[in-house]
């Protein structure tokens, strides 16, 4: 299957199913790429029992209620977020921040500046593919590697 293809002919539904669910910008951003690393990584377990598009929307879907479901127990248990799962929300703590900043200043380019692109300029992936003559993908999943990369740095310390 030709990945780009898979990419280009159904990224515009797939974040705008997600922007109906969660009504954010960013949020169905988010969703909609980690949708579609998700689907390449499991593209073999693909049945074709119905079409990508409904699978695609599947995933998202599952991907928004898994956060949605995060963010609660994060806002019941804040103490607990430190330690959890939603990586977004540690921005919050500025002991954290100033972790996760140090680690974003040892962090290699192109991922450095991609992330505070993102994170902190707000802008779209499509936005930072431009900046990079790059495309919106090559920026979703550079953004990604980056977020992964300061994680693994944070949850190591």
């Amino acid at each position: 299957m030709d990945l780009n293809a898979l990419y280009n002919d159904n990224a515009d539904d797939v974040y705008h199913y997600v922007l109906s669910l969660c009504r954010n910008k960013h949020m169905a951003e988010d969703i909609a790429s980690e949708t579609f690393l998700s689907a390449i990584k499991a593209i073999d377990k693909f049945k074709g029992d119905c079409s990508i598009r409904v699978w695609l929307c599947q995933i998202a879907k599952n991907k928004y209620y898994n956060l949605v479901k995060r963010n609660k127990f994060a806002a019941e248990m804040p103490d607990e977020v430190s330690s959890g799962d939603k990586f977004e929300l540690r921005l919050l703590d500025k002991s954290q921040a100033f972790e996760i900043h140090k680690t974003l200043h040892l962090l290699d380019e192109p991922y450095k500046e991609v992330f505070s692109l993102r994170v902190f300029a707000e802008l779209s992936f499509a936005e930072i593919g431009a900046l990079f003559k790059k495309s919106e993908s090559w920026a979703r999943v550079t953004f990604h590697r980056g977020k992964n990369k300061i994680r693994e740095a944070v949850h190591n310390d």
